[in-house]
């Protein structure tokens, strides 16, 4: 079915059909804009299901419909008004009635820029709350006081505030402080989520400096804010506090890559140092252990996805030595255990790189290395040779190998 064969069908039906949600704010931003989301107001469930044979309804506490226009499966929702009687983002009462307007349906959203819909088929903008200001402005603004009503929406909004560079105006930072507490009962797969998207951002810092300008930051990610105010030596982080060098290498590590497992290990790769004593500051010894003890506590808090943790135990444990290895043995085995981590070289070396603004040779000729290494099997030992013999017997070939690279480099 064609866009406007689906809106002209609905129409002569009675309804009003809109575009709405992320496409219509992108359009208005002169971003490309993707998926594209409808709502119609004016039907109940019945007719629509009844003009739409072919429509699936997927919405459980509410009707939403996938179907077929353009050829692209589209969610399809009636307009709807929210009312809060319970606990979380389920703890809604939901009225669906026809007689919902779009003005109604729009002002129950989060932000003015996501409260915006275009009419179909005459393409009328319906901006009630002031989202194309608010988008030229470059500013996050709460539609009300129904931000409340659902905590994620502070997550989400310091996220918007990390992928379009925008700056959240203080009575939403307002608004997202008053989540705090009914958003540390949130299931933790909502915050893993809203991180994740947090982390694809351009510069994924503005999220965290977002959810610390809303008094945030302590409870989601208590293991970050410990870093706010552990000094560092002046000589080697100019940037100040190692909050703000966490933020400055995971921003220049975004940068380089969209790889979330770099970006994810390059927030944490410092995470001990919010646990330094304070009479040795501004060293941090010893801070690989107690960073590893501290993403375990946040695994046990949030239940992080196993790769990031692997990626970010990995970088934790080999950020400080991998740049100061000079003997053979040392760095054939970190490359062969970067080789069977969960991070590429590449994705390694971009932390590395942001961390300490440069590579030793054997990092930035790694791959090179490594594939000469791999060369060497089993199947080529010596014949007496049995188990473990064999394994050190690879070992020490590989390590001639590497030997070689190193001599033709000096």
């Amino acid at each position: 079915m064609q866009e406007a064969e689906f809106a002209d069908r609905l129409r002569q039906a009675g309804g009003r059909v809109f575009l709405v949600g992320g496409w219509v704010r992108d359009k208005c931003r002169g971003a490309v804009p993707h998926d594209k989301d409808y709502m119609v107001s004016g039907l109940s469930p019945g007719q629509l299901e009844a003009l739409l044979p072919g429509a699936r309804r997927v919405g459980r506490g509410f009707p939403v419909y996938l179907v077929a226009i353009d050829g692209t499966e589209c969610e399809v929702a009636l307009a709807r008004k929210e009312r809060k009687q319970g606990a979380g983002y389920r703890g809604f009462a939901i009225d669906c009635d026809p007689s919902v307007t779009v003005e109604e349906d729009l002002y129950r959203r989060d932000t003015t820029m996501n409260s915006m819909a275009l009419e179909l088929p005459m393409g009328k903008w319906i901006d009630p709350y002031g989202g194309r200001m608010d988008i030229e402005k470059h500013r996050i603004r709460a539609v009300s006081p129904h931000f409340l009503e659902d905590p994620v929406r502070a997550l989400r909004a310091a996220r918007q505030s990390a992928e379009f560079g925008f700056t959240i105006e203080p009575r939403t930072l307002h608004y997202m402080h008053a989540c705090r507490e009914e958003l540390a009962a949130e299931p933790a797969e909502r915050i893993v989520a809203e991180l994740r998207r947090a982390l694809k951002a351009p510069e994924p810092s503005r999220f965290f400096r977002s959810l610390e300008a809303a008094g945030l930051l302590v409870a989601i990610f208590p293991e970050l804010h410990a870093l706010i105010g552990k000094t560092q030596p002046v000589a080697f982080h100019p940037e100040g506090d190692a909050f703000e060098h966490t933020m400055l290498i995971t921003d220049t590590v975004a940068h380089a890559t969209s790889s979330l497992l770099a970006r994810f290990a390059a927030l944490v790769h410092d995470l001990g140092k919010g646990t330094t004593p304070k009479e040795m500051e501004p060293h941090h010894y010893g801070h690989e252990t107690r960073g590893l003890d501290c993403l375990r506590a946040w695994d046990a808090r949030t239940t992080l996805p196993r790769t990031w943790l692997k990626a970010g135990a990995f970088v934790i444990e080999q950020h400080m030595r991998a740049p100061l290895l000079t003997k053979p043995g040392k760095i054939a085995h970190l490359l062969l255990a970067i080789d069977h981590s969960v991070l590429s070289l590449a994705e390694f070396n971009a932390v590395i790189l942001a961390d300490h603004h440069s590579l030793p040779s054997y990092l930035l000729h790694g791959s090179k290395y490594l594939a000469a290494m791999k060369t060497v099997h089993g199947d080529q030992a010596p014949q007496a040779l049995r188990g473990p013999e064999i394994r050190d017997w690879i070992f020490g070939e590989q390590v001639k190998i590497l030997r070689q690279f190193m001599a033709a480099e000096e």
